[in-house]
């Protein structure tokens, strides 16, 4: 019985529909998250985006590293869709990073700043998230090619880290579209290793009878 037996056509044609759509150029690195809830709504918001891959850097002790380990029990389905990879090292993540992406950008404030909307989001992407309370470590601040903000106009100029994350994969989704660059037209071995793990993981654990044309 082939892996896709289950599944009805509609749900194998949506399927592909997202990896075709998936940015294998762009990317999201968390520095020391703290809270569950922010992974989460960051994982739907990079969904939502195109993006497959995320990356996570633990290296703070306070940190429950089981609340990343675990991510798929918090994420309302995207875990199954976006996958963590996972560091207790910030050279090690930055090496992974450079191996696939050819810029490193991080969201911190400072003189040389750029504001988000003047990222060329035709090159290849890393964008770096700093935790709720301190913002991206100064290890981290080292190996960035440049630092971008997201231009405010309130008494309060910050935002919650979840949400400075979907504005930006946002901006991201519209200046790709904008170019052309959004879908990918080709089927490769990227998009063929995508689509195994989407058809497996569109089964139920408990009934591989079922499928949910919602997640």
């Amino acid at each position: 019985m082939s892996k896709e037996a289950y599944l009805t056509d509609k749900r194998i044609q949506r399927l592909k529909s997202v990896i075709l759509n998936r940015q294998f150029d762009l990317t999201v690195v968390l520095e020391n998250i703290h809270d569950a809830h922010n992974i989460s709504a960051i994982m739907r918001s990079c969904d939502a985006a195109g993006i497959h891959d995320i990356y996570a850097v633990v290296t703070d002790p306070r940190i429950d590293i089981e609340k990343y380990e675990m991510h798929n029990k918090i994420t309302s389905g995207s875990g199954k869709w976006v996958e963590m990879h996972l560091f207790q090292d910030v050279e090690k993540c930055v090496l992974a990073l450079r191996q696939k992406y050819t810029f490193i950008y991080g969201t911190h404030l400072s003189e040389t700043s750029m504001s988000l909307y003047d990222l060329n989001f035709e090159s290849s992407i890393a964008l770096v998230f700093g935790n709720e309370h301190e913002g991206l470590s100064d290890e981290f601040l080292n190996h960035l090619d440049g630092n971008f903000n997201i231009p405010q106009y309130g008494m309060v100029q910050s935002l919650n880290i979840s949400v400075a994350c979907a504005v930006s994969v946002f901006e991201a989704l519209r200046q790709k579209e904008k170019c052309g660059k959004f879908k990918n037209e080709s089927w490769g071995p990227q998009q063929q290793e995508l689509y195994a793990r989407y058809v497996k993981n569109s089964k139920n654990k408990l009934n591989p009878d079922y499928h949910s044309e919602q997640t």
